[in-house]
């Protein structure tokens, strides 16, 4: 009866593994491999790519609202990263974000105001904003953006959320650290691309930093804030 049973557990976690086989973070390296390519292209054969921002306040560029500092945002420092990596292509920046807004308003506009421009890579950044209507909606919402997005062939990158002062950040219980698993979940679950902002900041406050140095109020982040994000996804264009 007892290796019956082991049996069994073996059988089972043998199923599981096979079950989550390939599952894994799209690999920085690969995954922008055919739009890194085109970015090479000089003209006349070249082609505009079309990099898409959805999300709330943090990537709408709001620093000390209700100062927006665009250009200092990791949007469009990502745009000048580029264009000094890649000088022949030509690049657009195409931010739908809002300002206080969560990810089922992000889905209700999706279509409307995302799919619409035909992004190549699409960065989805909504945790921050996510607490207010728990795990459960907030997964609803955010895969039902990827699906759509994944049925259109886009490129799609999440992002977990970048601080909030009021939340400890050193606390792996805390509510962000939930949203946070959440969507490095969901990235292996589909396959595609991640930043892991919060563990950037986490990271930063463990090794001695303050938080404080990289925030311009209480739940946005200052360019050097937003620059170390930007550092992160051009991981996926070197």
């Amino acid at each position: 009866m007892i290796m019956k049973f082991r049996y069994l557990i073996f059988t089972f976690v043998l199923f599981a593994m096979s079950q989550s086989h390939g599952q894994e973070i799209a690999s920085k390296a690969s995954y922008l491999e055919k739009i890194k390519a085109e970015m090479l292209v000089e003209w006349p054969k070249n082609r505009t790519i079309n990099l898409v921002f959805h999300g709330h306040s943090v990537p709408a560029g709001y620093f000390k609202t209700p100062t927006v500092n665009t250009l200092a945002s990791y949007p469009y420092l990502v745009l000048k990263d580029i264009k000094s990596a890649y000088p022949m292509t030509v690049v657009n920046v195409i931010n739908t974000s809002i300002g206080g807004e969560n990810s089922e308003s992000g889905l209700k506009r999706f279509e409307a105001d995302v799919l619409t421009h035909k992004p190549d890579v699409l960065f989805i950044d909504y945790a921050l904003n996510d607490r207010g209507m728990g795990l459960e909606r907030a997964k609803a919402a955010w895969e039902k953006m990827i699906r759509l997005a994944l049925e259109k062939n886009i490129k799609v990158i999440l992002l977990t959320p970048s601080p909030d002062q009021r939340v400890d950040i050193k606390d792996d219980l805390s509510i962000l650290d939930q949203h946070a698993n959440q969507i490095k979940e969901l990235a292996k679950s589909f396959q595609i691309g991640l930043i892991d902002t919060y563990a950037l900041y986490k990271n930063k406050v463990k090794s001695g930093s303050n938080l404080v140095d990289y925030m311009s109020q209480v739940n946005h982040p200052n360019e050097k804030g937003h620059q170390m994000i930007t550092d992160e996804i051009m991981g996926y264009f070197k």
